[in-house]
């Protein structure tokens, strides 16, 4: 068998969500994909979590359009680390975001206006309660893992504590157990810069038929900063200006776009304005900056992670400073601690934080093995 048997759905959820904000949301949809075939026992599904501006298609060309190739699709797919020819995958779209699941963008059935800035702020656990739902719906009663990378993996790690014995093994990649101050200041500076377009309009923006794309390509200009290495940037655009064929190469002492550099954040900005929601942006970057597994520990990582019944694997990459190798080794010295199993791994990848989703033969041939190991005891 070598198809990925794609499949979208969209699967609705009737009963009530309590949030930890305390607020309730009546009724929701989440939409996935699936890849692979589920088994006869359901044992071989493994959960993919995405990270801040990803989705639930994760792997092979879309169903809608050709051209769009799943976020990981390096990963996920037949023959490849995480192999569709013996595991069941499945892509959520969280809840919260503007790909289809229940959403600022979506109607809000009081008023049958779309929620915009009354959407529930929502966290990494609410989350988490939402796609262990998902998998009561689909009679998964445990999966073989539960995978994602940077906010993915907190995800993943949130459903080791939550849900023990619902995960065989648990794969955190390029994540923390927590923000810095200095993470939680990179996305106060993005959400201010959609706060302070004066096309947001305190959230409700859907109402003006107009879209706060200032803010939200200034937001994306800053995150893509911190997921891009300086020897990786240095690589690619060095300090080289931006020039049409055959222009002088001297500066233009102006405030127009100078250095390749410039243009290609221009770029990135310009593009992420054109297809994610700024409410969303906000309600993601806040989960973020609220997930703390430790917090209600005393601050104690160990005892959070005390009853976590899954096997771990850990990777890091040497040149993401965003979410360094020693914020991954604090979760490997606490799973230790409790004796956990869990495997550890840092590469040494000049790329940052974007790392994880890129084709790196160390990093790839790592998860294949452990998924390889994986599917040997499954059999």
């Amino acid at each position: 068998m070598s198809e990925l048997n794609l499949s979208r759905n969209t699967i609705h959820f009737a009963e009530p969500l309590p949030l930890q904000s305390g607020a309730i949301l009546p009724a929701y949809d989440l939409v996935i994909e699936t890849y692979g075939k589920l088994n006869a026992d359901k044992s071989n599904a493994v959960l993919i979590c995405h990270a801040l501006n990803a989705s639930h298609h994760v792997a092979g060309p879309s169903p809608d359009n050709a051209n769009d190739i799943g976020w990981w699709d390096n990963m996920i797919g037949p023959g490849k680390p995480v192999d569709t020819n013996y595991f069941y995958v499945i892509g959520v779209n969280n809840l919260g975001s503007c790909f289809g699941s229940t959403g600022p963008m979506s109607i809000n059935p009081e008023d049958g206006k779309p929620y915009g800035a009354n959407f529930p702020v929502i966290t990494v656990e609410d989350w988490v309660n939402t796609q262990a739902r998902l998998a009561d719906k689909l009679g998964i009663r445990k999966f073989a893992a539960v995978m994602g990378g940077s906010l993915g993996g907190m995800q993943a790690m949130a459903w080791a504590i939550q849900y023990p014995k619902r995960l065989d093994h648990c794969v955190v990649i390029a994540s923390t157990p927590k923000l810095s101050a200095q993470n939680i200041a990179f996305n106060e500076v993005a959400r201010n810069a959609i706060l302070s377009d004066p096309d947001f309009h305190g959230g409700n923006y859907y109402e003006y038929g107009v879209v706060p794309k200032r803010g939200l390509r200034l937001a994306r200009m800053v995150g893509h900063i911190t997921y891009l290495s300086d020897d990786d940037m240095a690589e690619k655009f060095g300090r080289e200006l931006q020039r049409p064929h055959g222009e002088s190469n001297d500066y233009r002492f102006s405030f127009d776009v100078e250095f390749e550099v410039e243009s290609y954040l221009r770029h990135q900005g310009d593009k992420f304005s054109n297809y994610f929601d700024a409410n969303t942006y906000l309600l993601i970057t806040r989960a973020l900056d609220y997930f703390d597994p430790s917090r209600r520990y005393g601050g104690s990582l160990d005892r959070a992670l005390a009853d976590i019944q899954a096997k771990f694997l850990v990777v890091s990459f040497s040149t993401d400073w965003r979410f360094p190798p020693n914020r991954s080794r604090e979760i490997v010295q606490s799973l230790l601690s409790n004796k956990s199993q869990v495997s550890y791994a840092e590469i040494d990848a000049p790329h940052g934080h974007d790392a994880f989703l890129l084709n790196d033969p160390r990093y790839h041939n790592l998860i294949r093995a452990y998924f390889e190991k994986m599917h040997k005891v499954h059999s």
